[in-house]
C-alpha cells in the first residue's frame, strides 16, 4: 500500500485473486498503479467493505474509491456505500458511476467466459494440472456439468490455485476481450 500523500485512489476488492488479476491486467496495459497513486486492497471478504470504505472514504483518508465484487456480494457493497454516505437506494448503475463494478458470478466466471473453456484448459495443461482437472470432471458431483462450471470449481479448489490462475488467465486474455468489470474499474482509474 502506498503511503499518505502518495495515495490518490484505492480499489477495494474481495480477495487476493482479484488484486492479482487487476495488477496483472494493469501491467499488460502498461499502467503502473503505484506510480499513479493507486492501491488495490483486498478486504478479506465483502462483509468487511464498510470498514474499508470508512478508512479510505470521505470520513477517513478521503481518496478516490473504486471496487470490484462478485454478484453475490453486491448487496454488501451497496449497503457499505450507502452507510458511508456515498449514496442512497443505489442501483447497479449508481454503483458503477461510483466506480464499483460487479462480476456476473465471480472473477473466475468472467475470465473463463472471456477466454473460452478450451483456452482455459490449455492454461491448465501448461501448468501441468490437466490430469487433476480431468479427475475432478470424473467425480460424480461434477460429471456431466458444463466445462465452464467444472473449471470454476477447479480454480476454487486446492490451496492458492485461485490466486495463481487469476494471473495466468489474465495473461492469456486477448486485450480486446477483457471482462467488463475488470476493464471498467481500470478505465475509471485512468481518470484520476
Amino acid at each position: 500500500m502506498l503511503a499518505g500523500s502518495d495515495l490518490r485512489a484505492v480499489v477495494l476488492v474481495e480477495g487476493v485473486s482479484d488484486e492479482v488479476a487487476l495488477e496483472a491486467l494493469s501491467a499488460r496495459r502498461d499502467l503502473d498503479l503505484g506510480a499513479e497513486g493507486v492501491s488495490v486492497v483486498p478486504i478479506g471478504g465483502a462483509q468487511a467493505i464498510g470498514h474499508f470504505l470508512h478508512l479510505f472514504g470521505p470520513r477517513g483518508l478521503d481518496v478516490r474509491l473504486a471496487g470490484l465484487c462478485d454478484a453475490a456480494e453486491e448487496p454488501d457493497f451497496r449497503r457499505g456505500l450507502e452507510r458511508t454516505g456515498l449514496g442512497s437506494d443505489l442501483t447497479h448503475a449508481d454503483m458503477e458511476r461510483l466506480g464499483f463494478y460487479v462480476c456476473v458470478d465471480d472473477l473466475e466466471d468472467e475470465l473463463i467466459r472471456a477466454l473460452g473453456a478450451d483456452a482455459v484448459e490449455q492454461v491448465v495443461d501448461a501448468q501441468g494440472e490437466l490430469g487433476a482437472f480431468r479427475t475432478l470432471q470424473k467425480q460424480p458431483a461434477w460429471r456431466g456439468r458444463p466445462t465452464e462450471n467444472q473449471l470454476r470449481r477447479f480454480m476454487g479448489s486446492g490451496g492458492r490455485r485461485k490466486i495463481r490462475y487469476a494471473r495466468l488467465l489474465v495473461e492469456a486474455l486477448d486485450l480486446a476481450r477483457v471482462p467488463r468489470p475488470l476493464d471498467r474499474v481500470l478505465a475509471d482509474l485512468r481518470d484520476i
